[in-house]
């Protein structure tokens, strides 16, 4: 497969260990899985459209929910130092898999063998396409990180460009940002006069990073920062931020089906993607159970359910054309979708082997910078 690498918690539901390890199979499955997402909207956009038809289809077989996915890649790295790997399938973006990968903390996927053709017989690896970043990866979906603001708030002119973040004379208030590099460095050095084909080779230097953090400490003092998917519709909802970042889906929820005084700010929203990896060195009974899941959850007619729950659009290009109307609102949802033309006029296209390469280090400096 060819690799493209540049394209565009509340509650934690655990079981112990003895009880994933020791778990009865029937057929040599095992019948149970944990399977790691990062809660909300989002997680239960997965339960519903294919978990539960999964477990339907599977009786006695079950699944146990654990929203560990901002911690993904430094809880694998401990699971398999001491030999002890408890998950069986961990939600992770693009970039995280790409680590996971390349240390042998994720076992490679064939995905002829692996996941399901579409219905009309196209393969899976020609449905994805490029989408297939990784040989560890399948995605599910794709999503921007955007920006919501609240409407009462923002005075009679609302913000279309993203660089009112920074602009606290016409947006007075807190902002809300996510507390890691990702995006922020970017959006940074775009609102700095850093035209965006140039970003990534400015941020490549220790010149362009100090010049997006100097750009940061601009509104420093005005941010709040999230951790969780959850924390910023909270927040906007609560009036405690004027606007914030935060996974498009997130924010389609507080507008849609909470009906907040909340809009989009899609201007440089940063596409990503999200899916799946399986951790490497599971039992067989374990590995067989989740390809097993794994083949129903990723095809055409699973990913394009999910789209019925949430604003993201499905990784497969079979599942684009079954997207129809949200299950229960019974609005359309390809308007909502980050990749509709309207939404998309001006996109920034993540750069997943920048941060597959960059991402420690600069999580470190990061981290440095906050503490000031």
């Amino acid at each position: 497969m060819k690799l493209k690498r540049t394209l565009l918690a509340t509650s934690v539901l655990t079981v112990a260990t003895a009880g994933i390890v020791g778990a009865e199979s029937h057929g040599g499955m095992a019948d149970s899985m944990t399977l790691v997402s990062w809660g909300g909207a989002y997680q239960s956009s997965q339960h519903n459209a294919y978990v539960e038809p999964y477990l339907a289809a599977n009786p006695g077989v079950s699944a146990i929910w654990d929203e560990s996915s901002n911690e993904a890649v430094a809880k694998l790295r401990a699971m398999n130092e001491a030999g002890n790997v408890t998950w069986d399938l961990v939600d992770v973006v693009a970039s995280d898999a790409m680590r996971l990968c390349d240390e042998g903390l994720a076992m490679e996927i064939d995905p002829e063998a692996d996941l399901a053709a579409a219905p009309d017989g196209t393969s899976a690896e020609d449905d994805f396409g490029d989408l297939l970043v990784n040989d560890c990866f399948i995605p599910q979906i794709v999503y921007s990180t955007t920006f919501g603001y609240r409407t009462d708030l923002v005075g009679d002119t609302p913000p279309t460009d993203i660089c009112a973040v920074f602009d606290l004379e016409n947006y007075p208030g807190k902002r809300s940002l996510e507390k890691r590099p990702i995006n922020n460095m970017e959006w940074a050095l775009l609102c700095d006069g850093v035209a965006k084909e140039e970003v990534y080779n400015v941020l490549e230097t220790d010149e362009g990073q100090a010049q997006a953090l100097a750009k940061l400490d601009t509104i420093k003092d005005q941010v709040v920062w999230w951790s969780a998917g959850a924390d910023t519709p909270q927040l906007l909802a609560d009036g405690e931020v004027i606007m914030g970042s935060t996974y498009n889906g997130r924010l389609f929820s507080l507008i849609e089906e909470q009906d907040q005084p909340v809009a989009m700010l899609w201007d440089a929203q940063v596409f990503d993607l999200d899916g799946w990896i399986i951790p490497a060195g599971l039992p067989a009974d374990r590995l067989a159970r989740v390809k097993d899941f794994l083949k129903f959850a990723t095809d055409t007619q699973r990913l394009a359910d999910q789209a019925k729950y949430i604003s993201y659009g499905p990784a497969r290009a079979s599942s684009a054309p079954l997207v129809g109307k949200h299950a229960e609102l019974g609005i359309e949802m390809a308007p909502h979708m980050p990749t509709d033309p309207a939404n998309a006029k001006n996109t920034f296209l993540y750069n997943y082997e920048f941060w597959a390469d960059y991402r420690d280090d600069l999580d470190a400096k990061f981290q440095t910078w906050l503490a000031k």
